[in-house]
């Protein structure tokens, strides 16, 4: 699909109130963000508009598979290009937000790579953003300082020490209310991305480090092909080496598990590996199959990657991958250290060890951690099990994955602590994210956008899945998920979190209870949280 006419830009302006940022955000990189947006956001509609058609069809009764038009790329025999030594080895990567603190903790982590994070991880304020692409900048640059209220003192290590940088701008499906072009929001994919790029670009890759990008939500691979065609004008705006720009994609929606040859091809040039982004994978199975009640799925603590349909998943990544030639990363564990109770931390870590150790025996070439403090206990595994830079000779020809195993629903319960769980979770991280964090500690396991939605469209799908005259759904001692039992969690909702002490975002939580309450009720599942909480964002 060729690139949309350009025409003159006639004006790209920061929204007025919001902090100009001319260190950031001169002339020269509006016009490159100008350019981007007038250039390729027609192709971003379409390609949105095609997954409303795509759901349409699976709300009726349609089911995902392996796209006939597309055969010959999936039996070709052809592999992507050489990897950069850089990305050869990326055993541990460690994800987070980008404020100064958390950018220089990743970095000198003692990671492989530090996955600097603007979607899921990051509650878009047009401050957070400035900061977060000034603290890049002056990482980048070896200049990042931060010192705390208590007086300590955070400076990077040297280079040669630090996790290789890679950064995930938001998804195709998010606007950037705070710049528009000739009157209209820009695509935050292309802001993020773009201006990442433009104040980074040449540094990175005079050292040979990219730069690097982990792509979101790809449903398919006319949106693949959408982002190489973006990072190709980038390349020759900023006058970079054609392909430099180098990619991960992240496999975390449903109908891109089915396209990840077709998503490797068209980014074939630069893309250096598929991630197993399995928390929005779950989520998009859910909103997938919202309106199959014969795919309902149990209580997410129940929804593990040894569930079948989420060992077929990424079993199947790992041999597309290595069939050719990119890494096969392995997901997240969400698990935080629990201070002050030795038992229980030894068990959280226990379960990290558990995971960690199941992704390597699968073939996997490195994994995701949350926090620093887990960073060794992954190398270690990964270090037992790939002396080598990574593990591209385990082919994994035994596996063989049709549709149906892609898509079978485990079996499980739903409880009532699972139930109020989720709706404990949905109401903690969206207040949070409404007071400006991303990225919430709840229960000592690291809570973001991805597992937000997970708690929220369980929810709507077990109260919905009475409608059109079926039977509710019921917890497994027998009461019934309706109604009552959704405003009886709510009303409880407020004296348990007065009992847990103070929460991130505490003055939000009314708020948020409003929210996840509108949501619950609609008959029509939101398609994205942080869609309408985006619209409150200040």
């Amino acid at each position: 699909m060729s690139a949309a006419p350009q025409h003159a830009v006639t004006d790209v302006r920061i929204v007025a109130g919001c902090t100009a940022a001319p260190d950031l955000l001169d002339a020269a990189a509006l016009a490159v963000l100008g350019g981007l947006q007038q250039r390729f956001e027609s192709r971003r509609q379409a390609l949105l508009a095609a997954r409303r058609d795509r759901q349409a069809a699976f709300d009726r009764g349609e089911l995902p598979d392996f796209r006939a038009d597309t055969r010959a790329i999936r039996e070709g025999d052809w592999r992507v290009a050489a990897l950069p030594q850089a990305l050869l080895d990326r055993r541990v990567e460690i994800t987070g937000p980008v404020d100064p603190k958390m950018v220089i903790n990743a970095l000198n982590s003692g990671a492989s790579c530090y996955m600097a994070d603007f979607e899921d991880s990051t509650a878009p304020t047009w401050d957070a953003l400035l900061t977060g692409q000034r603290a890049l900048r002056e990482a980048v640059a070896g200049t990042l300082a931060f010192d705390g209220d208590t007086g300590k003192a955070y400076r990077l290590k040297p280079e040669a020490e630090r996790a290789v940088l890679i950064v995930r701008p938001r998804g195709w499906h998010l606007d950037e209310k705070h710049l528009l072009v000739d009157g209209a929001r820009i695509s935050a994919s292309l802001f993020d991305a773009g201006l990442f790029c433009v104040l980074n670009g040449a540094a990175l890759a005079a050292r040979d480090r990219g730069p690097y990008l982990y792509l979101p939500k790809l449903q398919s691979m006319e949106e693949a092909a959408l982002w190489n065609d973006v990072l190709a004008h980038l390349e020759q705006a900023l006058g970079l080496p054609a392909d430099c720009i180098k990619v991960t994609v992240l496999v975390e929606t449903l109908p891109a598990v089915f396209e990840m040859d077709e998503i490797l091809h068209a980014l074939r040039g630069r893309i250096a590996g598929l991630n197993c982004g399995r928390w929005d994978y779950i989520f998009s199975y859910i909103k997938t199959f919202r309106a199959h009640r014969d795919r309902v799925l149990p209580e997410r603590g129940q929804v593990t990657m040894t569930q079948p349909f989420l060992k077929a998943y990424s079993e199947l990544l790992v041999r597309t991958c290595h069939r050719r030639g990119a890494h096969a990363m392995g997901g997240m564990a969400a698990q935080i250290p629990i201070s002050g109770d030795p038992d229980a931390n030894e068990a959280a870590v226990a379960r990290v060890r558990a995971d960690k150790k199941h992704e390597a025996r699968a073939g996997h070439d490195g994994t995701w951690v949350a926090h620093p403090a887990l960073v060794p206990v992954a190398r270690e595994i990964f270090d037992a099990a790939m002396p080598g830079p990574h593990q591209h000779a385990v082919a994994r020809e035994d596996v063989d994955v049709d549709r149906e195993a892609l898509i079978a629903p485990p079996l499980g319960t739903i409880t009532r602590a699972g139930f109020e769980g989720n709706v404990e979770v949905c109401v903690r991280y969206l207040a949070a994210w409404l007071d400006g964090s991303g990225c919430v500690p709840i229960h000592w396991l690291m809570e973001d956008a991805a597992t937000a939605e997970i708690a929220r469209t369980q929810l709507w799908q077990w109260l919905h899945a009475a409608d059109g005259g079926h039977a509710p759904l019921h917890l497994d001692d027998g009461s019934v998920i309706d109604e009552v039992l959704f405003e009886q969690a709510l009303l409880n909702l407020p004296s348990r979190l007065a009992a847990q002490g103070p929460i991130p975002g505490a003055g939000r939580v009314a708020e948020a209870i409003g929210m996840l309450e509108e949501l619950t009720r609609s008959t029509t599942l939101e398609e994205f949280l942080t869609l309408p909480a985006y619209e409150r964002l200040a």
